[in-house]
Parts: structure tokens; sequence; C-alpha cells
């Protein structure tokens, strides 16, 4: 398995993620990234609330250029949730296609294009037939019949991470892939709820982002199930049962999955995670691992990664996620959440032995 890594622009001086991919970069196969001034499955890139980066672009192509000389590969990101009255129109193929042809002429192209638009994914078919088309994980595909209903319409998967953890579902989907000839990806480090009830919400939400942004909202609700869930101490426990992978529990999954997605669009410090997956071993807050990560919601406690019982893995991927009758995640939660200051220490947890 190699790592795809999500692009991001770092202001202020910070760490490049030039400079992060090729420190490790024989770990990683691709970098996936979103055009300017596009929705996309996160914030648009160069926009923020009406404000534009006018040199967005010119960075972008730039960095592009440079992951091309490390010889990775390039996975456009067009997963929207939702392109409104342009969904399906001659204007939105116009626009792919214009996109496609620029990218072929300023950065050699894309070796794939990941998506949650059916119309897009058959744009790209019609017009880019050699480009791999993946469906995205916001598709929310994760049983065999989901597989064979679009498998004209794309070469590979992003599975439904909420079934991340349910091993021989993987390998029945791995199956039908090899099969089929289909690429298999997962994404290992989302902090998002699993089956949560206001994913398809929220990803509609983030896709009309811009005009949100610029719309006088709502200022005594938040829209986002998780960090209201998450402002109750007796809720946290909630985060065990999600839907990311430790990085040392990793080589469980070799032979079912190429592509390991990495998180790092929004993550405020990539490198961490990077490092953290590419060496399989992370000592530190298991927060700071994921996208959203929940720092600030469990503040000034921490899950220290280090504490997770040896059984973790066997355990939670082989349960029915009964989770009223079960108290497992309970019992390891409150041996592994402390106050920042016992991270990597010798205290009990936080919750009591």
């Amino acid at each position: 398995m190699k790592f795809a890594v999500g692009y991001q622009q770092i202001e202020d001086g910070g760490d490049l993620l030039t400079h992060i991919v090729r420190d490790y970069r024989e770990y990683i196969h691709e970098v996936y990234f979103p055009w300017v001034f596009m929705p996309s499955g996160r914030a648009e890139l160069g926009c923020r609330k009406g404000e534009r980066n006018w040199s967005a672009q010119a960075q972008l192509e730039e960095d592009l250029r440079t992951f091309r000389s490390m010889g990775l590969a390039l996975d456009l990101v067009l997963n929207a949730n939702c392109y409104g009255r342009l969904a399906v129109s001659r204007s939105l193929e116009r626009e792919i296609c214009s996109l496609m042809d620029y990218l072929n002429d300023a950065i050699g192209g894309v070796e794939a294009v990941t998506t949650a638009s059916l119309a897009v994914a058959h744009i790209l078919k019609k017009h880019f037939p050699a480009v791999e088309v993946r469906a995205s994980v916001n598709m929310r595909i994760g049983t065999v019949s989901a597989m064979e209903y679009v498998a004209d319409l794309f070469d590979g998967f992003y599975v439904q991470r909420d079934f991340n953890r349910d091993l021989n579902r993987l390998e029945e989907l791995k199956i039908w892939a090899d099969t089929h000839h289909k690429r298999l990806c997962f994404l290992v480090n989302s902090g998002c709820l699993p089956f949560c009830s206001g994913q398809s919400f929220h990803d509609n939400l983030v896709a009309h982002e811009r005009e949100i942004d610029e719309t006088e909202n709502m200022t005594d609700w938040s829209p986002f199930v998780c960090w209201n869930r998450f402002r109750e101490k007796k809720n946290w426990v909630s985060i065990l049962r999600g839907t990311w992978i430790r990085p040392e529990d990793l080589h469980h999954y070799d032979g079912i999955f190429s592509i390991v997605k990495l998180a790092t669009r929004m993550h405020a410090c990539p490198r961490i995670v990077i490092a953290a997956y590419c060496s399989r071993s992370y000592r530190g807050n298991l927060l700071d691992l994921l996208e959203p990560g929940f720092v600030p919601a469990f503040a000034p406690y921490v899950l220290d990664n280090a504490r997770f019982p040896p059984d973790w893995f066997e355990r939670t991927s082989s349960c029915r996620q009964h989770c009223g009758h079960c108290k497992y995640c309970d019992k390891v939660f409150r041996g592994l959440c402390v106050p920042v200051t016992c991270l990597l220490g010798g205290a009990a947890g936080i919750l009591g032995p």
C-alpha cells in the first residue's frame, strides 16, 4: 500500500507540502488536489468569504509540476456533493472538458479524477477514457451491489468509510473488484462519526460554502452533529467507534487496498499525519491525526495513542457494533483519555482505571 496525500497551500511560512512529500516520497503514490475557485468536498481552494487569492492558481500549478517531477501521480478532486442547477448541464460538461484540456497543457494531465457526481464521471468517460475515474468516499459505496450499479462509470472506488473495520466485508469487495479489474482505495484518518445522520446535509453545505459564507446565517445553532455531540463529556467515547484506523493497524489491510488516502487538505499539520502513517507508528494524541480532529472539543484532555490495549484491532474489527450491549470501548476510553500533562506518562486515565 502507498499513500494519497491531500493538497493544501501553506500560508505564513509554514511547512510546504512539497517539502513534506519529498521527505516521504518512497511511501507516497499520488497527490490529490482540487481546482481553484471550484466547489469540492472541502472548502474552495483560493477563496474565503468572497476574498480571492489571485496567486493560488499559479502556486497550485507550480506545486503540481514539482510533484510531477518527483514521479508522483496526480488525482483531480471534483467531489462536491452538489453542483446546483448545473449538475447535469452542458455548461458543466464544457467546464470539465476545458479544465482537463488545460491541465494536459499546463502540467501534463492527471492520472485520476475522484468525483461524487455521476454526471462528472460520465463526462470523463466520454471525453477522457484514459483517465482513471474513482468514486468518492462521499458516495458511501460499501456493497458489491453498489459498485455493480455504476461499474460502467468508475474504474475505482473509495470504500464507504463506515465499513473500514469490517474486514470480512472489505475482503468481499476486494474479490469483486479484482474480478472486474477495479481499484479499491480507502480513507484512514477521518474523524467523522460513523453512519453520521448529518453527512448528506453537511456535504451539501460544503458544496455551497461560497454562497453560505456570504449569507447572514443563524448564530445560535451549529449544523455539525459531531461538534455538538462532543460538547458533553459523556459522549466522548463515540470517537472510538469511528472509522479511523491507527497507523499501527495498517498492516491488516495489506492485500486489500493499493492506495491509502490521508485526509490532509484542511489539516493544521499534515507532516504529523504523513509521518505517522508512513512509519505506521505514532506516540501522541490520536486526535492530532484525524480530520476533523476535535482537539479543542476534548481539551485539556487527549487520547494517548500509546495506551491502546493489544487486543484493540482484533476486538473492534470483529464486533458487530452493538454498542448498547458492549462496554469495551468505554473501558478502553477510560484508560487512554488523560490530561495533556500525562501524555506518554504513567498516570491513570482521567476517567479512572
